[in-house]
């Protein structure tokens, strides 16, 4: 069994859970932080990006990460795009 797929919100293609990562937004003050959900247990209305520095440019320079967590304004992305680059390293020197 595969289980079930998302899409990732970068490049749009669709992808078993296990291979994307979930992100949620946490408020903080006025403004939203992207957050990385690695155990999928965060509250919140989460969303699924592919580990890759391209999919997360592509998401960002679509806007997306706001249209797909129903958020108004631009959300904080400097913690996701620092679990993003740590993941795709730690892949690169496995």
């Amino acid at each position: 069994m595969v289980g079930p797929t998302r899409t990732c919100v970068g490049c749009r293609k669709r992808a078993p859970a296990s291979e994307l990562i979930r992100f949620v937004a946490a408020a903080c003050g006025d403004s939203f932080l992207l957050t990385a959900d690695p155990g999928r247990r965060l509250p919140g209305r989460g969303a699924h990006l592919h580990p890759d520095p391209a999919c997360f440019a592509l998401a960002e320079r679509r806007r997306a990460f706001g249209r797909a967590l129903r958020l108004t304004g631009v959300p904080d992305a400097g913690p996701l795009a620092e679990h993003i680059r740590a993941v795709s390293m730690a892949a690169r020197n496995a």
